[in-house]
């Protein structure tokens, strides 16, 4: 009973917050102005075609509650390899304004990728959670769109992330660090010269793989353009209780606001 008062509690200060950002002289949150489906609709994308992670089914109850609570998009799924065949087409995104992907895996079975990529880049947002970047891992071009690779992780660890953007809504409210504890993805590459960085770490976390504690530049979030789209990135969310979390939940909430263009 406490964590669903809890909850409710995160969704009431997460509404505040928007209403607030939009009208209270305070740092804004982009706003899309008055809401509307050719506007605002997300499509959440939770098929998987690898590993699946158990937090798939707390984001799918988080996510369209974080978008009644902005009063700014709402959320649609897919859930299912049929439903990515249906919904994925570029006739069928027609009102749809961005997709997030929330800890997809694998090729996932997007009717035409490039179609899809060539849609993000007419305007649309992306919007990738943690193992996004384990997605389509033989597609180039999909992972250049999303701005990197994952490569490996070690331990669940508590880090403390260097706060690079502090005007960015999905970050903003965080401070210059942020302390969370999640599985933490190292990736291919260091790609602070073709993103934004938003969250960074300065150090190699503790997770048991070599360095750790070494001083490092690793990325862990990140927006980019796309032709005339906008992708934002996390490399957090595995845990179920992350998902759970106000500041977390502020962080993908802010992301999303980002990446349909307010």
């Amino acid at each position: 009973m406490r964590s669903v008062q809890r909850y409710r509690t995160t969704l009431f200060v997460l509404a505040a917050s928007a209403l607030c950002a939009e009208g209270c002289g305070g740092p804004a949150a982009p706003s899309t102005g008055t809401p509307s489906p050719s506007t605002t609709r997300v499509l959440m994308v939770t098929h998987t075609a690898g590993f699946r992670h158990s937090s798939i089914d707390v984001a799918e109850r988080v996510l369209p509650d974080l978008g009644r609570a902005s009063g700014v998009f709402t959320v649609s799924h897919a859930r299912t390899a049929e439903d990515v065949r249906q919904l994925m087409t570029p006739a069928a995104l027609r009102d749809v304004a961005a997709i997030a992907f929330v800890n997809t895996t694998g090729d996932i079975g997007v009717p035409d990728l490039q179609a899809f990529m060539d849609w993000i880049a007419e305007g649309r947002g992306l919007i990738g959670i943690h193992s996004a970047s384990g997605t389509y891992h033989g597609r180039p071009a999909y992972l250049d769109m999303l701005g990197n690779e994952f490569l490996t992780h070690g331990d669940q660890t508590t880090v403390e992330a260097v706060v690079e953007a502090t005007q960015h809504p999905a970050v903003a409210h965080l401070g210059p660090r942020y302390r969370v504890f999640d599985e933490i993805y190292r990736f291919v590459r260091n790609n602070r010269s073709s993103v934004m960085p938003i969250l960074t770490l300065d150090r190699h976390p503790m997770d048991g793989l070599p360095g750790a504690g070494e001083p490092a530049d690793l990325p862990l979030a990140w927006t980019r353009q796309h032709g005339r789209g906008r992708v934002f990135y996390t490399a957090l969310g595995h845990r179920d209780e992350l998902w759970r979390d106000a500041d977390f939940q502020r962080h993908v909430q802010g992301g999303v606001r980002w990446a349909i263009g307010g």
